[in-house]
């Protein structure tokens, strides 16, 4: 039995017996440092966000939107990889690219009826697997039900973010 696949029964078996280990809380912070480039804080480890020089930035770092695709991507990667190993089908290597798709109108509030974000998300999974026809749609209806950035972007989720003001 693989590290991974024994990684997720033993959660998997905790989780059904455990209803109080359940709630996770991810966070993330970030400061504003200069122009748009954003100083973000997750866990122990330190991102720049930031925007090309051709909108005002200093390029330092991805944009916002772009580490929203990178999320996505990876996110798969890693659920291609965890369900693999807990479904026993083989699958050696994984890579993923997504592209997103906006009207700069929406940010820029040149129109009013476009929104400010993605319209689509369009993606590729490339596998290597020796695994059967049947056992590569399992997984992938597997990955699809289960990963997690997938399903934060696909559903309707609550987002309140409150503004408070310091003088």
């Amino acid at each position: 039995m693989s590290k991974l696949r024994d990684i997720f029964l033993h959660k998997q078996d905790l989780l059904r017996n455990r209803p109080d280990k359940c709630r996770v809380e991810t966070i993330a912070d970030s400061h504003l440092v200069e122009n748009f480039q954003s100083q973000i804080k997750t866990r122990q480890f330190n991102l720049i966000a930031d925007q090309p020089e051709n909108m005002g930035g200093t390029d330092l770092g991805p944009r916002p939107s772009e580490l929203l695709l990178a999320a996505l991507a990876a996110c798969h990667e890693v659920t291609y990889r965890l369900y693999a190993d807990a479904m026993e089908i083989d699958l050696q290597d994984v890579a993923v690219s997504v592209t997103g798709v906006s009207d700069a109108r929406g940010f820029f509030n040149a129109n009013d009826d476009v929104p400010a974000g993605f319209s689509e998300v369009l993606g590729d999974i490339n596998i290597v697997s020796n695994a059967s026809d049947d056992d590569i749609e399992r997984l992938r209806l597997a990955v699809n039900r289960h990963c997690p950035v997938l399903d934060d972007l696909r559903k309707p989720l609550k987002v309140e973010l409150k503004l408070h003001r310091k003088t």
